[in-house]
């Protein structure tokens, strides 16, 4: 019988009138994945407001960094890496490419900057392009409890961010509230807890396969973290939990 245990948590509850919002493990999650890991994220009063902030130059350093960091490697050489090879694992079960490492390609092959969508999602996703950990951003206030991560099924449907409805493929990685399925790791997330521009609480959902260790979820936490602080210092970090398959 797999357990879930919990690897890392981080509560910062002082001076709270409420309690934050609670993601559930399944034990169907635990079962089906032995050694992955869930780690969670929920960053509170966030003026996501669209402007000019520190994030972009810390971007613009990060594209450097990683072209430096590859520089020479094609795609077979990337996913030779011990991350991207573990989602390359996870992806080719559903006949897919791992998004990140396409997103990694772009910038590396073909030259292009990291993208400006809100503040909120543009750290995430400059943190997922140094760690290479798939995170989905959602507005917190929107999740709809009891929410939890679980096992997709042939019956459970998403509708994307751009508004398609999409028949999911049994047995991924997906998180679900009370009304629906809102991301499943093959298709993304829905669009109805997306971030934008009012977002204030934002849900950072890492979803990892087996072969990577815990330790480097929680370095993704903290980076994430750290580029919030860049554009809205007065964020708080109301939990940080790392979940893990045993």
């Amino acid at each position: 019988m797999f357990m879930t245990t919990l690897s890392y948590i981080d509560y910062d509850l002082t001076d709270r009138p409420n309690k934050p919002l609670a993601v559930s493990i399944s034990p169907h999650w635990s079962e089906t994945f032995p050694g992955a890991h869930i780690g969670l994220l929920l960053v509170e009063d966030v003026d996501n407001t669209p402007r000019l902030t520190p994030l972009e130059e810390r971007k613009s350093i990060l594209e450097a960094e990683l072209r430096s960091r590859y520089a020479g490697m094609q795609r077979p050489d990337l996913l030779r890496l011990p991350i991207l090879n573990a989602y390359r694992q996870y992806y080719k079960r559903f006949e897919k490419t791992y998004h990140v490492q396409l997103q990694l390609e772009s910038v590396l092959l073909a030259g292009k900057s990291l993208t400006s969508v809100s503040p909120l999602v543009d750290a995430c996703f400059a943190a997922e392009l140094d760690s290479l950990l798939l995170t989905a951003s959602h507005n917190a206030g929107l999740l709809q409890p009891p929410v939890s991560i679980d096992v997709s099924t042939a019956t459970d449907e998403i509708t994307q961010l751009n508004g398609t409805a999409r028949a999911l493929k049994p047995g991924d990685m997906v998180m679900r509230d009370a009304n629906s399925v809102v991301c499943s790791v093959i298709y993304g997330q829905e669009r109805d807890s997306a971030v934008t521009a009012a977002t204030r609480d934002a849900l950072y959902v890492t979803y990892v396969p087996a072969g990577i260790p815990a330790s480097e979820v929680v370095d993704h936490q903290k980076k994430i973290a750290a580029n919030i602080q860049l554009f809205a210092p007065e964020a708080r970090v109301a939990y940080r939990i790392v979940y893990s398959a045993g």
